[in-house]
């Protein structure tokens, strides 16, 4: 892999986050699941796997319904592996009125799609330390 590739597949992957935040901040659930392969899956804490793309539009539809409206993205790496992409990235939440509700750090597994990345294996966590 050579160093214009990576700058090349983080600014693909750039691109897909920017869709994924615009389609999340304006309530589209249903457009974040198609974001997703068809047999993609959420790995979130404290849950078993969402499977699917009915499943993985659930999901952030119980988010929304928490009060989540907005999210904010950062890619700290991208790594090209030929037919898949690794990303690690952190994550802010923010509700309606912009306070910060959440913040923590990912890792998603792209694969290409009918011609588009998508996400293909999404991971998260908290930052936040546990009460206690």
């Amino acid at each position: 892999m050579s160093l214009s590739t990576s700058i090349e597949m983080r600014d693909v992957i750039s691109a897909a986050n920017e869709k994924f935040i615009v389609t999340f901040n304006n309530g589209d659930t249903a457009g974040l699941s198609t974001l997703y392969t068809r047999d993609g899956q959420i790995l979130p804490p404290n849950s078993d796997f969402v499977k699917g793309r009915e499943a993985i539009q659930g999901f952030w539809q119980a988010v929304q319904e928490m009060g989540i409206k907005k999210a904010k993205l950062e890619t700290l790496e991208v790594e090209d592996c030929s037919d898949t992409v690794i990303e690690v990235g952190q994550f802010t939440l923010y509700s309606a009125d912009g306070q910060q509700l959440e913040q923590g750090k990912y890792i998603v597994i792209w694969k290409q799609d009918a011609g588009e990345w998508k996400l293909h294996r999404d991971i998260f966590n908290s930052s936040i330390p546990a009460p206690g």
